[in-house]
Protein backbone atom coordinates (compact mmCIF):
# COMPACT_ATOMS: atom_id res chain seq x y z
CA UNK A 1 0.00 0.00 0.00
CA UNK A 2 1.13 3.18 -0.76
CA UNK A 3 2.01 5.92 1.90
CA UNK A 4 0.63 9.47 1.72
CA UNK A 5 3.67 10.65 0.37
CA UNK A 6 4.30 7.98 -2.21
CA UNK A 7 0.71 8.96 -3.74
CA UNK A 8 1.33 12.38 -3.74
CA UNK A 9 4.09 11.79 -5.76
CA UNK A 10 2.98 9.59 -7.84
CA UNK A 11 -0.12 11.68 -8.73
CA UNK A 12 2.41 14.68 -9.85
CA UNK A 13 4.29 12.51 -11.96
CA UNK A 14 0.72 10.89 -13.78
CA UNK A 15 -0.39 14.52 -14.31
CA UNK A 16 3.37 15.42 -16.41
CA UNK A 17 3.29 11.84 -17.67
CA UNK A 18 1.95 12.46 -21.57
CA UNK A 19 4.86 15.67 -22.13
CA UNK A 20 7.76 13.67 -20.03
CA UNK A 21 10.19 12.90 -22.45
CA UNK A 22 9.76 15.52 -24.40
CA UNK A 23 10.75 17.70 -21.85
CA UNK A 24 13.30 15.67 -20.30
CA UNK A 25 15.03 15.78 -23.54
CA UNK A 26 14.33 19.85 -23.82
CA UNK A 27 15.37 20.72 -20.66
CA UNK A 28 18.49 18.54 -20.87
CA UNK A 29 19.24 19.37 -24.14
CA UNK A 30 19.24 15.65 -24.77
CA UNK A 31 22.90 15.29 -22.37
CA UNK A 32 19.93 12.91 -20.37
CA UNK A 33 20.17 10.00 -23.02
CA UNK A 34 24.31 10.12 -22.47
CA UNK A 35 23.71 9.72 -18.99
CA UNK A 36 21.81 6.89 -19.05
CA UNK A 37 23.93 4.76 -21.89
CA UNK A 38 27.00 5.34 -19.41
CA UNK A 39 24.62 4.41 -16.25
CA UNK A 40 23.35 0.78 -18.36
CA UNK A 41 26.65 0.22 -19.69
CA UNK A 42 28.23 -0.36 -15.68
CA UNK A 43 25.80 -3.21 -15.25
CA UNK A 44 26.44 -6.94 -16.08
CA UNK A 45 24.26 -10.13 -16.43
CA UNK A 46 21.00 -10.93 -18.43
CA UNK A 47 18.01 -9.85 -15.63
CA UNK A 48 17.66 -6.13 -14.51
CA UNK A 49 15.39 -4.45 -12.31
CA UNK A 50 15.20 -0.59 -13.19
CA UNK A 51 13.41 1.14 -10.31
CA UNK A 52 11.26 4.30 -11.05
CA UNK A 53 11.08 3.41 -14.89
CA UNK A 54 9.01 6.50 -15.92
CA UNK A 55 8.42 5.84 -19.42
CA UNK A 56 10.83 2.84 -19.90
CA UNK A 57 14.09 4.98 -21.22
CA UNK A 58 16.35 3.01 -19.06
CA UNK A 59 14.94 -0.17 -19.91
CA UNK A 60 14.72 0.58 -23.12
CA UNK A 61 18.89 1.63 -23.29
CA UNK A 62 19.62 -2.12 -21.12
CA UNK A 63 17.79 -3.84 -24.14
CA UNK A 64 19.18 -2.05 -26.71
CA UNK A 65 22.71 -2.30 -25.00
CA UNK A 66 22.90 -5.64 -23.18
CA UNK A 67 22.55 -9.02 -26.41
CA UNK A 68 19.62 -11.30 -24.60
CA UNK A 69 18.54 -9.41 -21.93
CA UNK A 70 15.42 -8.80 -19.86
CA UNK A 71 14.13 -5.95 -17.44
CA UNK A 72 11.41 -5.63 -15.26
CA UNK A 73 10.72 -1.72 -14.77
CA UNK A 74 8.95 -0.38 -11.74
CA UNK A 75 7.32 2.87 -11.43
CA UNK A 76 4.73 4.62 -8.61
CA UNK A 77 2.58 6.31 -11.59
CA UNK A 78 0.64 3.91 -13.41
CA UNK A 79 0.29 7.19 -16.26
CA UNK A 80 3.82 7.00 -16.65
CA UNK A 81 3.98 3.03 -16.89
CA UNK A 82 0.65 3.69 -19.73
CA UNK A 83 3.41 6.39 -21.97
CA UNK A 84 6.44 3.10 -21.52
CA UNK A 85 4.30 0.45 -22.53
CA UNK A 86 3.37 2.08 -26.11
CA UNK A 87 7.47 2.15 -26.08
CA UNK A 88 8.55 -1.13 -25.04
CA UNK A 89 6.70 -3.39 -27.04
CA UNK A 90 8.01 -5.96 -29.10
CA UNK A 91 11.41 -5.86 -26.30
CA UNK A 92 12.10 -7.99 -23.33
CA UNK A 93 10.66 -5.61 -20.96
CA UNK A 94 7.93 -5.99 -18.17
CA UNK A 95 6.41 -2.89 -16.50
CA UNK A 96 5.31 -2.99 -12.74
CA UNK A 97 3.51 -0.54 -10.53
CA UNK A 98 5.40 -0.19 -6.87
CA UNK A 99 7.01 1.63 -4.87
CA UNK A 100 10.58 1.23 -4.21
CA UNK A 101 10.49 0.74 -0.72
CA UNK A 102 8.11 -2.89 -1.58
CA UNK A 103 9.37 -4.24 -4.45
CA UNK A 104 7.00 -7.26 -4.84
CA UNK A 105 10.40 -9.72 -6.22
CA UNK A 106 12.02 -12.91 -4.44
CA UNK A 107 15.16 -12.65 -2.89
CA UNK A 108 18.20 -12.94 -5.11
CA UNK A 109 16.28 -12.65 -8.54
CA UNK A 110 18.19 -10.05 -10.72
CA UNK A 111 21.81 -9.50 -12.11
CA UNK A 112 21.73 -6.01 -12.12
CA UNK A 113 19.21 -2.81 -10.39
CA UNK A 114 19.38 0.93 -11.64
CA UNK A 115 17.30 3.74 -10.55
CA UNK A 116 17.79 6.55 -12.56
CA UNK A 117 16.73 9.93 -11.40
CA UNK A 118 14.42 8.97 -8.88
CA UNK A 119 16.29 8.19 -5.54
CA UNK A 120 15.71 11.51 -4.72
CA UNK A 121 12.45 11.09 -5.03
CA UNK A 122 11.63 7.93 -2.57
CA UNK A 123 10.38 8.23 0.71
CA UNK A 124 11.93 5.82 2.31
CA UNK A 125 15.57 5.57 1.01
CA UNK A 126 17.48 3.31 3.51
CA UNK A 127 14.21 1.17 2.83
CA UNK A 128 14.33 1.23 -0.78
CA UNK A 129 18.64 0.24 -0.74
CA UNK A 130 17.56 -2.50 1.27
CA UNK A 131 15.18 -3.93 -1.03
CA UNK A 132 17.37 -3.51 -4.12
CA UNK A 133 20.12 -5.45 -2.04
CA UNK A 134 17.49 -8.25 -1.43
CA UNK A 135 16.25 -9.03 -4.95
CA UNK A 136 19.77 -8.69 -6.25
CA UNK A 137 21.74 -11.63 -6.67
CA UNK A 138 25.42 -12.31 -4.83
CA UNK A 139 27.78 -9.83 -6.16
CA UNK A 140 24.54 -8.28 -8.75
CA UNK A 141 26.00 -4.25 -8.86
CA UNK A 142 23.27 -1.53 -7.99
CA UNK A 143 23.85 1.76 -10.19
CA UNK A 144 22.08 5.03 -9.27
CA UNK A 145 22.18 7.70 -11.52
CA UNK A 146 21.00 10.86 -9.83
CA UNK A 147 21.08 14.80 -10.33
CA UNK A 148 23.77 16.98 -8.25
CA UNK A 149 24.04 20.69 -7.41
CA UNK A 150 27.46 21.79 -8.89
CA UNK A 151 30.26 23.10 -6.32
CA UNK A 152 31.44 24.81 -9.08
CA UNK A 153 30.85 28.45 -8.46
CA UNK A 154 30.26 30.10 -11.51
CA UNK A 155 28.74 26.80 -13.34
CA UNK A 156 26.71 26.54 -10.21
CA UNK A 157 25.23 29.55 -10.20
CA UNK A 158 23.92 29.32 -14.00
CA UNK A 159 22.56 26.11 -13.25
CA UNK A 160 20.70 27.61 -9.98
CA UNK A 161 19.14 30.44 -12.87
CA UNK A 162 18.57 28.06 -14.99
CA UNK A 163 16.66 25.07 -12.47
CA UNK A 164 14.58 27.93 -10.59
CA UNK A 165 13.76 30.42 -13.39
CA UNK A 166 13.83 28.80 -17.05
CA UNK A 167 13.22 25.09 -15.98
CA UNK A 168 9.86 25.75 -14.07
CA UNK A 169 8.72 28.58 -17.19
CA UNK A 170 8.91 25.94 -20.02
CA UNK A 171 7.64 23.12 -17.62
CA UNK A 172 4.61 25.24 -17.35
CA UNK A 173 4.36 26.38 -20.96
CA UNK A 174 4.97 22.44 -22.07
CA UNK A 175 3.55 20.69 -19.76
CA UNK A 176 0.81 23.05 -18.09
CA UNK A 177 2.17 21.87 -14.88
CA UNK A 178 4.37 24.28 -12.82
CA UNK A 179 4.70 22.89 -9.67
CA UNK A 180 6.29 19.84 -11.09
CA UNK A 181 9.08 21.29 -12.37
CA UNK A 182 9.65 23.45 -9.32
CA UNK A 183 9.49 20.53 -7.11
CA UNK A 184 12.29 18.79 -9.42
CA UNK A 185 15.11 21.59 -8.56
CA UNK A 186 14.17 21.90 -4.96
CA UNK A 187 14.27 18.04 -4.86
CA UNK A 188 17.56 17.97 -6.24
CA UNK A 189 19.04 20.99 -3.71
CA UNK A 190 16.95 18.89 -0.88
CA UNK A 191 19.03 15.75 -1.87
CA UNK A 192 21.79 14.78 0.75
CA UNK A 193 25.46 14.64 -1.06
CA UNK A 194 27.34 12.30 -2.95
CA UNK A 195 29.62 11.40 0.10
CA UNK A 196 25.88 10.90 2.26
CA UNK A 197 24.88 8.35 -0.75
CA UNK A 198 27.70 6.56 -0.30
CA UNK A 199 27.46 6.10 3.02
CA UNK A 200 24.23 5.09 2.94
CA UNK A 201 24.46 2.52 0.83
CA UNK A 202 27.68 1.30 2.77
CA UNK A 203 25.80 1.39 6.02
CA UNK A 204 22.67 -0.94 3.73
CA UNK A 205 25.80 -3.24 2.85
CA UNK A 206 26.46 -2.62 -0.36
CA UNK A 207 30.23 -3.32 -0.97
CA UNK A 208 32.47 -1.44 -3.21
CA UNK A 209 30.72 1.74 -3.76
CA UNK A 210 32.19 4.26 -5.51
CA UNK A 211 30.71 7.50 -7.59
CA UNK A 212 31.81 10.09 -10.25
CA UNK A 213 30.70 13.04 -11.97
CA UNK A 214 29.17 13.63 -15.20
CA UNK A 215 29.05 17.08 -16.46
CA UNK A 216 30.49 19.18 -14.23
CA UNK A 217 28.77 17.53 -11.49
CA UNK A 218 25.15 18.35 -12.90
CA UNK A 219 24.55 14.54 -12.11
CA UNK A 220 26.63 11.75 -10.60
CA UNK A 221 27.11 7.83 -11.10
CA UNK A 222 27.16 5.43 -7.47
CA UNK A 223 27.69 1.55 -7.69
CA UNK A 224 27.61 -0.69 -5.01
CA UNK A 225 27.87 -4.64 -5.03
CA UNK A 226 25.83 -6.92 -3.20
CA UNK A 227 28.40 -9.07 -1.17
Amino acid sequence: MLSAKNKEIASMFSSIAPTYDLLNHLLSFNIDKMWRKRAVSLLEGNLFLDVATGTGDVAIQITKDKKDSSVIGVDLSLEMLKVGKKKVKNRNIELVCAPAEYLPFKDNTFDGAIIAFGIRNVVDRVTALYEFKRVLKKGGRLVVLEFNTPVNKFFGRLYEFYSFTVMPLLGKIISGNVHAYTYLPNSIRRFPDVEFLKGMMERVGFVDVNYFALTFGVSFIHTGVKP
